[in-house]
């Protein structure tokens, strides 16, 4: 009717819609009219494109994300090297670059590395040490002893755990999540958190605006902070052609008072609890962890949060041991949180994945809602197979974007011609993002198998060597198998022409979805 129509009209995101492509239709005919009248616009332009072509082919960017863009600057040379300039690479203001190695140099300054734990760990298993070495190295998270973990899954189990915890909170909450949307899991959060800051508990929410873009108003946070919730929003959507959108804050992050702390692929919206039916069943998973390593988290949080807010807090003062006892903990193999960023030139969560993957001897499996990987993680995969390990895959069945699945279904056939085996969630829709390998390693996080996680966005995970989560990681992509399908090289090539034709071509643009 015509009061909805108007609301949408009125609405947020059909405002930032409409300026952006106003914008770039303007672009667009300013571009056309000017090479139509003065030769000399045309002849600069297509240098542009030129310049922009060997500039890019030149960068260390991954190759595939080199081709998504050097094939449109070559189709429309006049325009393409223009739109790449506005909105194309992963870099940020140098300015705001420059801003942002704070948060690099905060995980440094209170992020430290206990040699004993080390040490022990290279006389068990060198190749383990050296692939935690790696990590602490690059994003200067330490690997701990000490710190019990607990595999949830699916969401609703993080959901009934994850408001016990909040309940017991004394000193602090704090959530970094890239979706939030009022409902079901939402509200009773927000209950929560409304009543410990009535009880003086300190309880600071960040959100990333493209992530809520579609879930929240646009002052969602002044709603927070008027409930004395504290409350920062990463990157705020400009309705401006600019890179600044390629990065996203696509950690999924809760900590209670510095000793338990939640990570993983879940969001806080009804459909990771299926609450509401949006595709099929969703089965979504994380890992909680509880004793020292909970600090590489706060410590994460707490240097966004400073850059964010434009704060300078000494983090010690939210270290446990300065207030209460840490929690006793049975040690019970080894944890390593880690983050990733877009702007240290350093892929970090796909070398880690790589690691493991190389180090396989038995088995690797996966689960992942996307299967969009560059040449290198592809290799690793079949290349692992073709030396006798087995490795399985889970993706969804019933995909959340239509063209991000078919990207996903063209790289079946590769995969399976080397022994890979691919399985497809019939009963709906896989958000986690789980790897383990044989019962000794396991990873749970927010990354994707994607170019975005993997070279885009800020992410997090946690690495695990023989701790009983890696076999409850194990255990629960077993149970979910038999209400899988395996996917056949038969099935693929049956698959119609122009299917996977079109499949091609939505391929060759991946890097950019």
């Amino acid at each position: 009717n015509m009061q909805n129509l108007i609301r949408i009209m009125f609405s947020r995101v059909f405002m930032v819609a409409s300026s952006i492509i106003i914008q770039a239709i303007t672009l667009l005919l300013i571009i056309w009219k000017f090479s139509n009248y003065f030769f000399l616009f045309d002849v600069i332009f297509t240098i542009i494109s030129v310049i922009v072509v060997l500039t890019v082919m030149n960068s260390r960017s991954n190759p595939s994300y080199k081709i998504a863009w050097i094939i449109p600057i070559m189709i429309f040379p006049i325009f393409g090297g223009l739109f790449f300039l506005f909105i194309g690479g992963n870099r940020t203001s140098n300015r705001n670059k420059r801003r942002m190695q704070e948060i690099a140099l905060k995980m440094k300054q209170f992020l430290r590395q206990d040699n004993f734990c080390i040490n022990r760990l290279f006389k068990e298993n060198k190749p383990a040490a050296n692939q935690s070495k790696y990590i602490q190295n690059y994003s200067y998270c330490p690997i701990y002893e000490n710190t019990y973990t607990n595999f949830l899954a699916p969401g609703e189990t993080f959901y009934e755990d994850i408001l016990i915890e909040l309940k017991k909170a004394k000193h602090y909450i704090f959530l970094e999540f890239f979706i939030i949307e009022e409902g079901k899991m939402w509200n009773s959060i927000l209950d929560i958190l409304q009543q410990k800051v009535k009880e003086g508990v300190d309880v600071r929410v960040i959100y990333d605006d493209v992530g809520c873009l579609f879930k929240l108003p646009s002052d969602y946070y002044k709603k927070l902070e008027n409930m004395g919730i504290k409350c920062c929003v990463f990157n705020r959507f400009v309705p401006v052609l600019s890179l600044r959108l390629n990065n996203r804050d696509h950690r999924k992050i809760a900590i209670i008072d510095g000793h338990t702390g939640y990570t993983g692929g879940i969001n806080i919206a009804d459909e990771y609890i299926n609450a509401v039916d949006k595709f099929g069943h969703w089965h979504d998973s994380c890992i909680v962890l509880k004793g020292e390593a909970v600090w590489s988290f706060t410590v994460m949080f707490l240097s966004m949060w400073g850059y964010l807010r434009h704060v300078n807090e000494d983090f010690n003062e939210f270290k446990p041991s300065v207030y209460m006892n840490i929690y006793e903990v049975e040690p019970n193999g080894y944890v390593q949180p880690f983050n990733d960023s877009p702007l240290d030139d350093e892929a970090i969560s796909e070398t880690v994945y790589l690691n493991l993957i190389n180090e396989a001897d038995d088995y690797i499996y996966i689960e992942t809602p996307y299967l969009i990987s560059d040449y290198k993680m592809m290799t690793a995969l079949r290349m692992a197979a073709k030396r006798g390990v087995e490795v399985r895959i889970i993706t969804p069945h019933i995909p959340d974007k239509w063209y991000v699945h078919a990207v996903t279904r063209s790289n079946y056939d590769e995969l399976i011609e080397d022994g890979v085996f691919i399985y497809e969630y019939t009963p709906g829709f896989v958000h986690g993002k789980t790897f383990v390998v044989d019962d000794v390693y396991a990873i749970v996080g927010s990354i994707n198998l994607d170019y975005r996680s993997l070279y885009l966005h800020f992410e997090c995970g946690v690495w695990m060597y023989k701790t009983k989560s890696v076999f409850e990681v194990k255990n629960e992509f077993l149970k979910i198998l038999p209400e899988c399908e395996l996917i056949t090289l038969e099935k693929c090539k049956n698959t119609k022409f122009y299917i996977r034709l079109g499949r091609m071509m939505l391929k060759i643009f991946a890097p950019l979805m």
